[in-house]
């Protein structure tokens, strides 16, 4: 048998197989064809997972967008069962991410497709669902309270006036005198002619002996 006639037989016996193939699977429905020709093939099928998350991450909160604001915005959505913005506790200023829970999760998540990378006051917000087995246990914790940040002046103030022991003071005023002598050795180093006035109080006049008369 020459080259040509086995090729041929070859040929032959491949174009028979597809056809047998075809006909065994005919009832099947077939998702797509492949690129150089042959049967059909079946694509796998792969299961559509409805998400629960109801709890969305807001990042990149701009000044200004606070509670009342975030909260007007988002509810054209649908109904907010309750957010809350990071806020520091010692200044009580936003930290600029928070939380935003939805009643509905199409709801969230529609705001989470919609939402992410919105410009909003020159920032992008970025907006992603939490998976429910995500969301920390103490997230909404104290969410309803209105956080009144501490006032530190008062707190500052309060130290600064307490009462101090004799060692207290001699301790506060021997830390003024060492600051006070580093100051003028470095106005003497850039050679300034300047003559610092004496801190009042840095001395103590000695206490007065009181003598009793005996009888």
């Amino acid at each position: 048998m020459g080259v040509k006639a086995r090729k041929k037989a070859i040929t032959k016996q491949l174009n028979k197989g597809a056809i047998d193939f075809s006909a065994s699977s005919k009832d099947e429905a077939r998702d797509f064809l492949p690129l150089e020709g042959g049967p059909a093939q079946k694509l796998p099928k792969t299961e559509v997972r409805e998400t629960k998350a109801t709890v969305l991450y807001i990042g990149r909160i701009p000044h200004g967008f606070y509670e009342n604001e975030m909260e007007g915005f988002f509810k054209q959505f649908g109904s907010i069962k309750r957010l809350r913005i990071a806020k520091n506790k010692k200044t009580g200023k936003s930290k600029h991410f928070g939380f935003i829970e939805f009643e509905s999760p199409e709801v969230a998540n529609v705001v989470a497709d919609t939402m992410h990378n919105y410009l909003l006051f020159e920032h992008l917000l970025q907006v992603q669902l939490i998976p429910p087995e995500h969301v920390h246990s103490r997230l909404w914790k104290g969410v309803n309270r209105w956080y009144k940040p501490l006032d530190w002046v008062k707190i500052e103030r309060k130290r600064q006036d307490k009462a101090r022991t004799l060692d207290e003071h001699k301790k506060l005023v021997e830390g003024i005198l060492k600051r006070d002598k580093k100051r003028r050795k470095r106005i003497e180093a850039a050679g300034i002619d300047y003559e610092c006035p004496e801190i009042v109080g840095s001395i103590q006049a000695a206490p007065k002996k009181i003598r009793f008369d005996v009888d």
